[in-house]
C-alpha cells in the first residue's frame, strides 16, 4: 500500500464575471425580445386577438411582479399575505380592463375607472383586517397589512395605467388608435432613459447618484438618461406624426424630461427594495436583466405620470 498522500484536486476556476458589454448586450437582447411581441400583439390588427393578449400580458406581469416583492419581503424577514394580495391584484387588473372596455360600468369617462379603483383599494383594506383576524399564528398584523397594500399599490396598481393609457378616449374619432401608440411612445422613451443612463454611466460615470442604495448609478448617467431620453421623445414624435394625438415639439421634450428623471428614480426605488433583501435581482427571468420588477421598475411610475400628462395637457 502506497504511502503516498494523495494530491488535492485543483479547485475549479471561478468563471470570470460578465464585461458591461456583455451584460448591456444580454439586457438589450431581452428587452427587444420581450417587447417585440407585446407591441406585435398590439399592433396585430386584430382587436380581439389585441385585447386577449393584452390582458393576458397584464396579468402575467402583475402576478410575477406581486410574486417577486412579496418574496422581497419574506426574504427581508418580514410577513405578509401573499396569496391573498396576489389574488387581489390580478382582480384589480382585470376589473379595470373590463372597465376600460366598457363591459363594466360607464367606459366613456376616465372618472368612472379611478372610482372603482378607489373601491377596490377601500374594500382590499377591509379585506387585509379580516384576513388579520383569522390569522391566530401572526403577532405582526400591522406590518403584514401595509407590505401587503404596498405590493398591490406597487404592481397591479401603477400597472393599471398602461390600461387607462391603451384604452384612453380622445376627444376625435380619427384619434382612436392614438392610446396604443402612447404606449408605445412612452416604453420607447422609458427605456432610452435606461439604456442612456447605462452607457454614459459605464462610459464616463465618475459621481456616485446614492451609493448606498445603487453603487453603479452615478450622475453622469443621470444626465445622459435625460438627454438620450427626451432625443429620442423628439424623434418618436417626428416619426409617428399624427399618429400621437396632441403632440407638438414642446410637448416631447416636457415629456422626454419628465419620464426620463422618473425612470430613474423609479430605478432607484426598486433598488432600494432590493437591497434592503439583500438580494442583486428581484428574479432571474430576463438574461442581464433578471426579473420583471427589474424589467418594470422604470415603467411603473412613468404609466401613471404619462397617462395624467395625457389626460390634464395633451387633450386640453
Amino acid at each position: 500500500m502506497s504511502n503516498e498522500t494523495p494530491t488535492p484536486a485543483a479547485p475549479s476556476p471561478t468563471p470570470a464575471a460578465p464585461s458591461k458589454g456583455q451584460v448591456f448586450v444580454r439586457r438589450l437582447t431581452s428587452t427587444l425580445a420581450l417587447w417585440t411581441v407585446v407591441l406585435g400583439a398590439l399592433f396585430c390588427g386584430n382587436q380581439t386577438v389585441s385585447d386577449l393578449v393584452f390582458i393576458l400580458i397584464m396579468l402575467l406581469l402583475a402576478a410575477c411582479g406581486m410574486f417577486e416583492f412579496y418574496g422581497l419581503v419574506r426574504t427581508r424577514g418580514l410577513v405578509c399575505f401573499r396569496k391573498f394580495g396576489m389574488a387581489a391584484g390580478l382582480l384589480m387588473v382585470a376589473g379595470t380592463f373590463l372597465h376600460c372596455k366598457g363591459t363594466l360600468g360607464i367606459h366613456d369617462s376616465p372618472a368612472r375607472v379611478n372610482d372603482f379603483e378607489t373601491i377596490f383599494l377601500i374594500l382590499f383594506v377591509l379585506g387585509l383586517c379580516i384576513r388579520q383576524f383569522i390569522a391566530k399564528d401572526n403577532p405582526h398584523g400591522i406590518v403584514a397589512m401595509a407590505t401587503t397594500l404596498l405590493g398591490l399599490m406597487y404592481v397591479p396598481w401603477l400597472l393599471n395605467f398602461i390600461q387607462k393609457i391603451e384604452f384612453f378616449r380622445f376627444p376625435v374619432a380619427a384619434a382612436k388608435d392614438a392610446g396604443t401608440f402612447y404606449v408605445l411612445y412612452f416604453i420607447v422613451v422609458t427605456k432610452f432613459s435606461d439604456v442612456g443612463a447605462y452607457c454614459t454611466g459605464s462610459l464616463i460615470g465618475r459621481h456616485k447618484m446614492i451609493p448606498r442604495i445603487s453603487p453603479g448609478k452615478t450622475w453622469e448617467g443621470f444626465g445622459g438618461a435625460v438627454v438620450i431620453s427626451t432625443g429620442a421623445s423628439l424623434a418618436f414624435a417626428h416619426f409617428a406624426g399624427g399618429k400621437l394625438y396632441g403632440m407638438t415639439v414642446t410637448h416631447a421634450i416636457i415629456l422626454g424630461v419628465i419620464l426620463s428623471i422618473a425612470a430613474v428614480i423609479g430605478d432607484l426605488i426598486e433598488s432600494l427594495f432590493k437591497r434592503e433583501a439583500g438580494v442583486k435581482d428581484s428574479g432571474g427571468y430576463f438574461p442581464g436583466i433578471g426579473g420583471i420588477l427589474d424589467l418594470l421598475d422604470s415603467l411603473l411610475f412613468n404609466a401613471p405620470l404619462m397617462y395624467l400628462y395625457l389626460r390634464h395637457v395633451l387633450t386640453h
